[in-house]
């Protein structure tokens, strides 16, 4: 069956967003979490805050398109070093493939920012360890504050 997404559809995601507490929402372009490969559009806004991560799994690939908007991709090393900053926009870079086991996250610069990300299923909730120790949780008061600091870091101003 061809599956089909529209204005409309992009239009509902982008106000879900703007109106649940994470200030994120998703659509699944899969049919079910065992899909081999999962496919989803996310919508988010400037205030979510998505903790440092990895993929530790050696299939865990993740390929990350934005379709409108803007987001900062941010690389981190072991130690949570910024290693990388890739700006993601319709204007500039648009396709980012991250490898397996690589800390990322994302800042999110314009309100009604939406992307697609493939990955390789099945879906598995990220386990604790690949959340980045030197990062806080999210919905902490922490959060917020290094949500700050995130949108203003640059890889030479990073510590070791």
């Amino acid at each position: 069956m061809i599956k089909v997404v529209t204005q409309n559809d992009f239009d509902a995601l982008r106000m879900k967003a703007k109106e649940v507490e994470r200030k994120r929402a998703h659509l699944n372009v899969h049919d079910s979490l065992d899909a081999n490969v999962q496919r989803l559009l996310i919508a988010t806004e400037p205030e979510t805050y998505i903790r440092p991560h990895r993929h530790s799994e050696s299939h865990k690939w993740e390929m990350f398109m934005v379709l409108a908007g803007e987001i900062d991709l941010l690389v981190f090393d072991d130690n949570g070093r910024l290693i990388s900053r890739i700006k993601m926009s319709q204007t500039a870079t648009r396709v980012v493939e991250i490898p397996p086991n690589t800390w990322h996250t994302y800042v999110v610069q314009q309100s009604g920012t939406l992307a697609m990300e493939v990955k390789e299923g099945a879906y598995t909730p990220t386990p604790e360890a690949d959340f980045a120790t030197w990062a806080p949780a999210e919905k902490t008061k922490e959060a917020e504050f290094f949500l700050e600091t995130l949108r203003v870091l640059q890889p030479e101003m990073s510590e070791s």
